[in-house]
């Protein structure tokens, strides 16, 4: 899936993620499945950042969907530079796009990229709802 970022996106936040040593695979590099971590790790740091903490038992925002692109790979020892853009916003929902790169790639190449449908939910009644202010 190639990912199609508006542009008007605007980058609304930024973190840097240590690789560490067990985030490698055999192959000798990051393995796929920590890309998405990186990017749950922004994602969870500007959602707290912004006040909408975990509430299970009231409202709060859940991912529709995921995906990532992997461009390049990453390898141990390093950061991530993790940037994260929102998209499109609706009545309950906006997309949140990331690019992942390297904090020492001085040529600022992107490794990964990829976006997250956000949903403002009602937990207990399983329902979307419209996003606060």
């Amino acid at each position: 899936m190639k990912l199609e970022v508006p542009a008007d996106k605007r980058l609304i936040h930024t973190m840097l993620v240590p690789i560490r040593w067990g985030d490698m695979d055999a192959m000798g590099h990051v393995n796929n499945t920590i890309y998405l971590r990186y990017m749950e790790c922004a994602r969870i740091q500007l959602m707290e950042g912004s006040g909408f903490a975990v509430n299970p038992v009231g409202e709060g925002f859940v991912i529709a969907n995921v995906f990532c692109n992997f461009i390049r790979q990453l390898e141990y020892p390093g950061e991530v530079l993790v940037k994260s853009h929102v998209g499109a916003i609706g009545r309950s929902s906006f997309d949140l796009y990331h690019e992942l790169l390297r904090s020492d790639d001085t040529g600022g190449s992107v490794y990964a990229n990829g976006s997250a449908t956000m949903v403002w939910l009602d937990f207990p009644k399983q329902k979307s709802l419209p996003m606060p202010e």
